[in-house]
């Protein structure tokens, strides 16, 4: 066997679990006579530049140096850029977010960057960028334009803020989307680009979707091998599993969902609690473990869910069709049956691989009507009953709340956008939430028992720097905190009731948030902080969760249900790290994709009011929050007026301008829209008169 290049060396000592000799590695790979000397060699390089440490002749996976070079891999949510390094890409690694990306447009995915790491607290490292090495020499996205006459191309990325000219517009006209190379020749403001595809008009149906889906390197179609694997799927015998039909099941979703992966029944058990049974579409009966449909399932990690589209893990054939609890269609299925005490304690659970009927496929607001009726149907009623036991649980521990409102694009019947609106918060969304919370606690805790290894969900706890940030902000906003109130998500919820007739609440609930530690797929037992809870794993969504397809095949492994088990537990850390990646990306296109279609909305609008509420300050300018669209907009320096400004980084403010004026961070200010473009998602602003 040749010699392992230093990613296969180190992901090999990384998975080892422990310390490792050169003799162990060597015998590992097969290796004799001048290989074992290159294999010396090579360890020794990877202990000077810190991926590996040596302990008494031993290697271990070693944390990252202080100072060393990474890729950028995407983006967060946020914005902020997401790398690894660079000459450990694909093998296991902490997360390196991007947080201080110096001067200049954003590096663009693929860059690399020599970056100085400090510990973030949650395992991972914040990066400050010391130089930027390489660019890419990627395609880029944006929109074909006219300016004087002349084509153009404006980019989609918000990086980048220069137009460029077209050398070759390979038949593109004014308003498409197209992929564009940017050709080689000297730097100034107006590069030039050739066209090499395109894509459709921007104002078309879907254009803003598939734009965003593009960018993130989210690819639609299906491989043609798990297609036929999809199409040849048949539903298990259902002769060797548990009966469950008799059960008045009943589906609660989206109005907009087309896939079912969950499905709840709860009765009184005569004690004063309840039984809850809930029942999770089984993925594992119809994937199996190493087949085309799961490397595919596996290389997407999850469904993203655009506002006019979702891109499933599965074929829709299983997705949509054989796998998802429709009502009145028999499935197969996972259920736990869990035994909840009148005080909403988890006493005990149970798993079986049975064979169900959803009775009744519900929205939200319909289950929410039925609720707040005069005669509400028993099985239903059961269903609050059963929750509001869990809730009182949920309020002895002291869950994180934190109150953020989602916002959902609403579609006319031809799918034109016509508004964004918040999504509401019922009592339906919290009795499904606190049933998959204690159906995921029951799975954790059943693998854990068995000894079986369980790809879990953690949520560590808030980075120091983070809360001490957060902290000094509050104190400028005139609200002190010590550090020690700041240490359980109790206290958090304390703070969020204590300013909650402020009128700064909503920004703090931005920056509760911004404080917590990511969540992430780990084997390793940390506890989730936010549900304050010491084992959790996700269960319940296999349709559009790989973890949770890992989680059912350790389940039935675990418990000997048959087939589509666990086989091969290598690599888990990997493969974690992997699905963690996928997840980040997903929101951070679902994001990208809805502030897209609310710009689109506002288009035409240019010169009208709004207000909004100070989000943000810079010394070059504002960010404001619109109130009613939930959009970030830029509110230049220039614009406020006349005059020097100070930026008071302290204050959050900027002071001066001819009137003396300070604007502040959580200020309302009347705004009047000067430009919006739903390519890059970028909203312009000026101070309206009297703002």
């Amino acid at each position: 066997m040749a010699l392992p290049d230093r990613n296969d060396l180190i992901a090999f000592i990384a998975e080892h679990g422990g310390p490792v000799d050169r003799k162990q590695i060597a015998r590992a790979f097969r290796l004799k006579g001048a290989e074992r000397a290159a294999l010396r060699k090579l360890l020794r390089e990877l202990e000077t530049e810190g991926a590996i440490d040596r302990r008494q002749g031993r290697r271990v996976a070693s944390g990252l140096p202080e100072v060393t070079v990474v890729e950028v891999t995407g983006r967060m949510e946020d914005g902020a850029l997401l790398a690894c390094p660079a000459r450990r890409k694909g093998v296991p690694a902490p997360d390196i977010v991007v947080n201080e990306p110096g001067a200049g447009p954003l590096p663009a995915t693929g860059a690399k960057l020599l970056v100085r790491l400090r510990p973030a607290g949650d395992g991972g490292y914040l990066a400050r960028v010391i130089r930027r090495l390489t660019a890419p020499a990627a395609d880029i996205l944006g929109i074909v334009a006219e300016d004087g006459g002349g084509l153009v191309f404006r980019p989609a990325d918000r990086g980048r803020h220069r137009e460029f000219t077209i050398s070759e517009a390979g038949g593109a006209m004014p308003g498409e989307v197209v992929r564009a190379a940017v050709l080689p020749g000297r730097r100034g403001p107006r590069r030039a680009i050739r066209v090499v595809e395109r894509l459709g008009r921007h104002d078309g149906s879907g254009a803003l979707s598939t734009l965003t889906l593009l960018e993130h390197g989210i690819k639609e179609p299906f491989p043609p091998e798990a297609l036929a694997e999809a199409d040849a799927a048949q539903l298990p015998d259902p002769a060797r599993r548990t009966d469950l039909t008799g059960m008045a099941f009943v589906t609660v979703d989206d109005e907009d969902a087309r896939d079912f992966d969950d499905a709840v029944f709860a009765e009184p058990d005569g004690e004063g609690g309840w039984r809850v049974t809930v029942a999770i579409a089984d993925i594992a009966s119809l994937v199996m473990p190493g087949s085309a449909l799961d490397r595919e399932a596996a290389r997407r990690g999850n469904s993203v869910y655009m506002p006019d589209r979702a891109v499933p893990m599965l074929p829709p054939r299983l997705s949509a069709g054989l796998g998802s609890l429709l009502p009145g269609e028999e499935r197969p299925c996972l259920a736990v049956e869990l035994r909840i005490g009148p005080a909403g304690a988890l006493r005990g659970h149970r798993f079986r691989r049975g064979w169900m009927r959803s009775s009744a496929r519900l929205t939200y607001n319909a289950l929410q009507e039925a609720l707040n009726g005069p005669d509400t149907p028993p099985h239903l009623a059961h269903l609050e009953g059963a929750f509001r036991a869990l809730e009182r649980a949920r309020r002895r521990r002291g869950a994180l709340e934190i109150d953020l409102p989602e916002r959902r694009v609403v579609f006319d019947r031809e799918g034109t956008p016509i508004s964004v609106v918040a999504r509401d918060r019922l009592t339906a969304h919290r009795i499904v939430e606190e049933f998959m919370i204690a159906a995921n606690v029951a799975a954790a805790e059943t693998l854990e028992a068995k000894g079986q290894i369980c790809m879990r969900r953690v949520h560590d706890r808030p980075d120091p720097a983070a809360v001490e940030a957060m902290r000094s902000l509050l104190r400028d906003l005139g609200y002190p905190v010590s550090f020690g109130e700041l240490q359980r998500p109790k206290q958090f919820n304390a703070l969020l009731a204590r300013l909650a007739d402020t009128p700064f609440i909503a920004l703090v609930h931005e920056l509760v948030l911004r404080a917590q530690s990511r969540a992430v797929y780990t084997p390793e037992l940390r506890g989730h902080f936010g549900l304050g809870l010491a084992r959790y794993a996700h269960f319940t969504s296999p349709i559009r969760r790989y973890a949770d397809l890992i989680v059912h095949r350790a389940l039935i492994a675990a418990l000997g249900l048959g087939a589509g088990r666990l086989t091969d537990e290598s690599g888990f850390y990997e493969l974690a790290a992997h699905i963690s990646t996928t997840e980040r990306r997903a929101a951070a296109a679902e994001r990208r994709a809805l502030d897209r279609y609310a710009v689109a909305l506002l288009e035409g609008r240019a010169g009208e009011v709004f207000e909004g509420r100070i989000v943000g300050v810079q010394r070059f300018g504002l960010f404001l929050r619109l109130a009613e669209e939930g959009l970030d907009g830029m509110l230049p320096v220039a614009a406020l007026g006349s005059g020097y400004f100070r930026h008071d980084a302290r204050r959050h403010a900027l002071i001066g301008g001819a009137a003396g004026r300070a604007y502040r961070l959580g200020d309302t200010l009347r705004v009047r829209l000067t430009a919006a473009n739903p390519i890059n998602g970028g909203v312009t602003l000026a101070l309206a008169e009297g703002g």
